[in-house]
């Protein structure tokens, strides 16, 4: 049976702890999910929110969660998020958006600014692992 431990050491503060947790052990895990790169397009492959980091995060979040759904999991069994923005500026953008989709089981995270994604008008791409 999988056991999904969060935790932060209190000897390192967590300044946004409602966003994840330093750490995340998974024990017995009965599968691993890893997701490819997410992006801000719809079903059919469309831009979703040109210009809107915080649709864009949206549209990567529910894209993560369809993948996730298809595969057996769901929003909450993800245990490692990875985050590539072309702007970082956005932060508080990108977090009020997450925060509408990761409420109680909060997965480590990383943010990384780069200078483009695959497309034009791409703002954002998340990568997940999860455990289930």
């Amino acid at each position: 049976m999988t056991k999904i431990t969060r935790g932060d050491p209190p000897e390192l503060a967590n300044v946004r702890k409602t966003v994840y947790h330093h750490y995340i052990r998974v024990d017995n895990p009965g599968s691993l999910i890893f997701l490819s790169g997410q992006l801000s397009r719809d079903g059919e492959g469309r831009l979703v929110g040109p210009g809107d980091m915080a649709e864009q995060t949206r549209q990567c979040i529910r894209n993560m969660r369809t993948v996730l759904e298809a595969a057996g999991g769901d929003l909450e069994d993800i245990v490692q998020l990875i985050v590539f923005t072309t702007d970082v500026r956005q932060f508080k953008d990108i977090v009020a958006a997450r925060m509408e989709f990761f409420k109680d089981r909060l997965p480590t995270s990383t943010i990384v600014e780069v200078n483009h994604l695959a497309d034009p008008g791409l703002l954002i791409e998340f990568h997940a692992i999860a455990a289930i």
